[in-house]
């Protein structure tokens, strides 16, 4: 019998595959994200919730399961993680910045565990920067993309302290990079 967290997995490596979602610049099939975001999140806690919702952290954004879904299938408390690590901006409600700026103001209001998970998510990504895994990657879009997840690291610091220091370290290793 699969562990709630094996659920979480293999759902969602159903959910990406679905839709063939690949990451941005490697092409790597998309669940190797979620994959490093529940181990990010599991070296730190070992509260299935949230290496869960960390599993699940981009299925609603990105795929056509819904948040209703993820409840009936993994309850009310991982279902409410993931619905808080759901960007809310719509691309009706402005420019990149203006959007960052409304999920940015979202974040600041999710819980301590939520923000954990967040923490992970921007840790995973930076990486791939700092790491040049993204050897094809436009330099523009990077230093906009550091540029904002340096903003957003300022309403997660209620998240855990390990992880808010590594992405601090990331972001300034970006920037550094990046010469921003």
């Amino acid at each position: 019998m699969l562990t709630i967290i094996e659920h979480a997995a293999n759902y969602a490596k159903a959910a990406h595959e679905s839709i063939d979602q690949r990451r941005k610049f490697t092409n790597s099939p998309y669940i190797v994200h979620p994959t490093a975001v529940a181990e990010i999140v599991a070296s730190v806690t070992d509260d299935s919730e949230m290496i869960c919702a960390a599993w699940l952290h981009d299925v609603v954004e990105d795929t056509p399961r819904t948040i209703e879904q993820i409840a009936d299938e993994f309850g009310e408390q991982i279902a409410t993680l993931v619905d808080k690590l759901t960007n809310i901006a719509t691309d009706s409600q402005g420019n990149r910045a203006k959007r960052a700026e409304i999920n940015r103001t979202h974040t600041g209001g999710i819980s301590r565990r939520a923000k954990t998970i967040k923490l992970a998510d921007v840790i995973d990504n930076l990486t791939g920067i700092v790491n040049n895994e993204t050897g094809n990657m436009d330099t523009e879009w990077a230093e906009e993309y550091v540029s904002e997840k340096a903003l957003l690291l300022t309403v997660l610091s209620e998240g855990e302290p390990r992880l808010y220091d590594h992405g601090t370290d990331l972001i300034d290793r970006c920037k550094v990079l990046l010469k921003i």
